[in-house]
């Protein structure tokens, strides 16, 4: 029945449901449960592509330079998320960071990322659940044997 949905218009809605700072607040509140104060500065980070005229992720954003927040909406179970996930973190830090101090012997403070999935599909999905990115990962357990061995 709903096989012919338009995923990238419901991506697109979410976003811009979500594209001020104020509704970013009251978000991350009612997820968290807890209450961002009024003065704590927001800044939304949203990625985008040029080339194809559209957003790489669905929102982005950072609260008072100490926390920055990536929130993806999903309609299918995707357990390629957390590739994905440490593909959009990186261009995030990218564009919030001078690549120029990058190479600077100072340390750059960066805010601690906070990854939240919103999933509202049709299969069946725990209401928590981690998805870790060590899983992606290939060759692990058989390095891990083999250096048992020696």
């Amino acid at each position: 029945m709903f096989s012919n949905i338009n995923r990238q218009h419901k991506s697109s809605m979410f976003s811009t449901l979500f594209d001020n700072p104020e509704a970013l607040r009251e978000l991350y509140s009612a997820i968290e449960g807890i209450d961002i104060p009024p003065d704590a500065v927001i800044n939304i980070n949203t990625l985008s592509d040029v080339l194809f005229m559209g957003q790489v992720n669905d929102v982005s954003f950072t609260i008072d330079d100490r926390l920055v927040v990536l929130v993806e909406h999903q309609s299918t179970i995707n357990y390629n998320l957390p590739l994905r996930i440490l593909k959009y973190i990186a261009e995030v830090y990218d564009k919030i960071t001078d690549r120029i101090t990058l190479y600077q012997k100072k340390l750059i403070k960066i805010p601690r990322p906070e990854f939240i999935v919103l999933y509202n599909g049709k299969a069946d999905c725990p209401d928590h659940q981690e998805l870790k990115l060590s899983r992606s990962l290939s060759g692990i357990a058989q390095i891990n044997k083999e250096n048992v061995k020696k």
